[in-house]
């Protein structure tokens, strides 16, 4: 008796390391399959989600703003992830980065001009830049470079274009840690 229970938990012991082991992984950035936090999973950056202010405070502080319409189960969003990740490492300090979850907007026959409804085409992921006075910018739909997002924030902050300015550089991690310690 003894042994077919040792027998019977060798079985299921393995069996269920059989099934785990070689279980594909659940998540996928080139499916459109629902993950979670699009944000956390594919752009290291869970910070944006909620974005922190209302693009009716960035109209009060009259603060360039780039509103993101995603869904978290569409591959093209999950792509486009790293991208805003990227724009708000550049520009955070000095625009209002703000991802838009279009499954958690309200539905209205009509939006104002200080809600995030009044600038979606019905298209993710789409990208629309409002410079510090309301005006739009840009209103890209599809998965845009980080390059054209670049170009048209240096022209609403009155920067050098990319090519007659020195590269833009994140910092390394140790950097940042020898100056915090220093």
């Amino acid at each position: 008796m003894a042994i077919c229970r040792r027998w019977y938990r060798v079985v299921l012991v393995t069996f269920f390391c059989l099934c785990f082991a070689v279980s594909p992984a659940l998540a996928g950035i080139n499916d459109d399959a629902f993950d979670g936090n699009i944000y956390a999973l594919y752009a290291g950056n869970g910070a944006l989600v909620p974005p922190r202010v209302t693009l009716k405070d960035s109209f009060n502080r009259k603060k360039p703003a780039i509103l993101v319409f995603y869904v978290d189960d569409s591959s093209d969003c999950k792509q486009f992830a790293s991208v805003v990740s990227g724009v708000q490492a550049f520009y955070g300090r000095a625009a209002d980065i703000l991802p838009i979850n279009v499954d958690t907007m309200p539905v209205k026959s009509s939006y104002e001009r200080t809600e995030p409804g009044y600038y979606y085409n019905g298209v993710v992921p789409e990208s629309v830049i409002i410079d510090g006075s309301g005006k739009v910018v840009l209103d890209a739909k599809g998965q845009v470079s980080f390059d054209t997002i670049d170009a048209v924030f240096r022209q609403v902050f009155d920067l050098l274009p990319s090519s007659e300015s020195k590269e833009l550089k994140r910092r390394s991690f140790n950097e940042f840690n020898s100056e915090l310690s220093n």
